[in-house]
């Protein structure tokens, strides 16, 4: 069993910068990439971005270039710097794990950003 505990949500007005964070604690050997979705109101949940334990990164199209993932091995964290947001950024976001069997979700951080 994995826990993802995210942190970091708040409101924000445009243009402006948040940092999520994903703590794990649990089966953390087992973990072979994270991520992070996210799920606006009446719309499906959808991928922002995600890292292996090689480092490889990968970003939604709606926020390359904006948002930054990365991971601190030592304090087995994954982060994601969010930076020039927009009103559509506004959602529920989710932290993720994948492990060889089955993926793991945190309970999610809201992110508000104001006009």
């Amino acid at each position: 069993q994995v826990q993802l505990v995210e942190s970091g949500g708040d409101l924000v007005q445009a243009g402006g910068s948040l940092r999520l964070s994903c703590a794990t604690s649990g089966s953390i050997f087992s973990i072979t990439s994270m991520g992070w979705y996210r799920q606006a109101p009446g719309k499906q949940r959808e991928f922002v971005a995600t890292i292996t334990r090689g480092g490889y990164t990968n970003y939604a199209d709606s926020v390359e270039g904006r948002f930054t993932i990365s991971r601190d091995n030592a304090k087995n964290t994954v982060y994601l710097q969010m930076n020039s947001l927009k009103p559509e950024d506004t959602a529920v976001y989710y932290c993720y794990a994948n492990s060889v069997i089955t993926r793991y979700w945190g309970q999610g951080t809201q992110v508000t950003v104001s006009s």
